[in-house]
């Protein structure tokens, strides 16, 4: 599905009937594109209610070769956390890995780096995914 306004364009991709729960491991292959500013994935309840925005920014938001972090509540976002470590480049395909319990996410990025966030839904089971931005899914798995 292809969301596209006057000065950009960025596509949104869900994934339907999917089921992440406590203990999984979330594996996502990802190439940014040639021209991404940033791209994010959600996971969650639904588009109000997100456990997990995960934001690499190579460059938008006042952000350069940042990752971004928050969680959506009712619609609310909550306090952003923010990452240093910036392993993703443009046009490079690489692959990440989530896990999550009750109290945190925990991701580890191309590079090996470790970085975690509140999990503040506090859920033990999510069934909401997606991706927007400037980069498209090259694989998903969840074992």
């Amino acid at each position: 599905m292809e969301r596209c306004g006057v000065l950009s364009c960025s596509r949104l991709q869900k994934v339907k009937s999917m089921t992440f729960k406590e203990g999984q491991e979330f594996k996502v292959r990802i190439k940014p594109d040639e021209d991404c500013n940033s791209f994010a994935i959600n996971i969650g309840h639904d588009p109000e209610n997100i456990a997990l925005h995960f934001n690499p920014r190579f460059d938008s938001g006042g952000d350069t070769n940042t990752i971004v972090c928050n969680s959506l509540s009712g619609g609310n976002w909550g306090e952003e956390g923010r990452e240093s470590s910036f392993p993703f480049a443009r046009g490079e395909e690489c692959k990440f890995y989530i896990n999550f319990n009750m109290e945190q996410f925990y991701i580890k990025l191309p590079d090996g780096t470790m970085m975690n966030f509140p999990n503040r839904l506090g859920e033990v089971k999510y069934q909401y995914f997606d991706v927007s931005g400037g980069a498209r899914i090259v694989g998903i798995k969840i074992k």
